[in-house]
C-alpha cells in the first residue's frame, strides 16, 4: 500500500490554510507515490507535525519553525520515492 502523509495542525493557531497548502504541494508532487494526505486538527495547542505512516518527519515544536516547502518535499521524497527528481526543488 502506498504511504499516507498526515499533517496534524492546531486549528486555534490558524494553521489550517498552511496545512492545506502543504498538502496540495505534496499531492501535486507525489501524485503517483502517495495514498493521500490527511489533514488532522489537533487538540494540543501549537501542534504542527508531519508524519509518513505515523513516522514523524517534521515537528514544529522540535525545530522551532515551520518547514519550507522545498525542504518538506525533499524529506518526503527521501522516504517515499528516493530516486524521484524534484527538478528545481532538488538538493544541489
Amino acid at each position: 500500500m502506498k504511504p499516507q502523509i498526515t499533517i496534524e495542525y492546531c486549528p486555534r493557531c490558524g494553521w489550517m490554510l498552511r496545512a492545506a497548502y502543504m498538502a496540495q504541494e505534496l499531492l501535486t508532487t507525489f501524485s503517483e507515490e502517495l495514498h493521500g494526505v490527511l489533514l488532522q486538527p489537533s487538540d494540543v495547542s501549537g501542534t504542527y507535525q508531519i508524519r509518513v505512516n505515523e513516522t514523524p518527519v517534521f515537528d514544529r515544536e522540535t525545530e522551532s519553525r515551520f518547514p519550507e516547502i522545498k525542504e518538506l518535499k525533499q524529506l518526503i521524497r527521501d522516504i517515499v520515492a528516493p530516486d524521484k527528481s524534484l527538478g528545481h526543488s532538488d538538493k544541489k
